[in-house]
């Protein structure tokens, strides 16, 4: 089909580039190919949604208030007609992007590297080898620590009263907890790859580390839903260990460099910023 031709050899110049309208027809077609695939994931959801729905629910399960409406049952409360119906197209969406990630991934990444120089395009594909692990590395500590953190919050509620959790409103907890567990622990690959491209150094990075790791147990309380110590403690840890693993492996790379790198860069490749001055 012409919406997802792809651009020859002569659509791009003497320096690699894509002129801009060839540009941006290629950031649609990789748009559509992207959307295609997140459908036919989420067509895939919708024919798991009963396994995956009891996996999402386990957490608040492990609660006593699951158990007090209906006893030894574990309940969630639907609060409108059309509730039921959108908890399984979120779900089954929730599928779609988890199946269908390789996919789009790749038409980010595919996008993304004419633009890069020769010498970052040898690590791209590494960082997205590394960020899916490190994604779903997040999300599945969210999901550990979900139930003590749900417990925690619930705790709160006087003793005569009893806990209505309607189904929409704990699935946006369960998304919220999963996203922000797993983009986190991308931020210190976000480091590597700064330092990568000349636009972070180690001193900058040595010079606000205590900054740093104080504002990661900031983030960790103000960024989860519920803001219970235990939530902001298991997102900030992690994240204070991942960044000082960033540190030790930029360090590394950089002493592992000559100390003029200027004198070794190809005619493609930028020179570091100095962000220090």
């Amino acid at each position: 089909m012409a919406l997802l031709k792809r651009p020859t050899k002569a659509t791009v110049d003497d320096e690699g580039r894509m002129p801009l309208m060839e540009h941006l027809r290629e950031l649609r077609n990789r748009l559509v190919i992207a959307l295609l695939a997140l459908v036919v994931g989420t067509v895939v959801g919708f024919f798991v949604f009963d396994p995956v729905w009891a996996f999402l629910k386990e957490p608040f399960c492990e609660t006593g208030a699951a158990q007090q409406w209906r006893p030894n049952q574990c309940t969630l409360v639907a609060g409108g007609i059309f509730q039921s119906f959108f908890t399984t197209l979120k779900v089954s969406a929730m599928v779609g992007i988890l199946v269908s990630s390789p996919v789009w991934l790749y038409q980010i990444w595919a996008f993304v590297t004419p633009a890069l120089y020769r010498n970052e395009k040898r690590y791209s594909m590494a960082f997205l080898a590394i960020a899916i692990p490190l994604f779903l590395g997040g999300a599945a500590l969210a999901y550990i620590i979900m139930d003590t953190s749900l417990a925690i919050l619930l705790g709160f509620m006087p003793a005569d009263t009893v806990a209505a959790i309607q189904i929409n409103e704990y699935l946006d907890y369960v998304l919220i907890m999963l996203v922000i567990f797993g983009v986190s622990f991308e931020l210190p690959l976000m480091l590597v790859f700064l330092n990568v491209i000349g636009v972070l150094s180690h001193a900058t990075v040595k010079k606000h580390r205590r900054t740093v790791v104080f504002l990661m147990f900031v983030f960790g309380a103000v960024i989860t839903p519920g803001g219970d110590p235990v939530t902001m403690m298991a997102l900030a840890a992690p994240m204070v260990i991942l960044y000082f693993l960033a540190e030790t492996v930029i360090y590394l790379r950089e002493k592992r460099r000559p100390q003029d790198p200027d004198a070794l860069l190809s005619d493609d490749e930028a020179a570091p910023l100095n962000l220090d001055d």
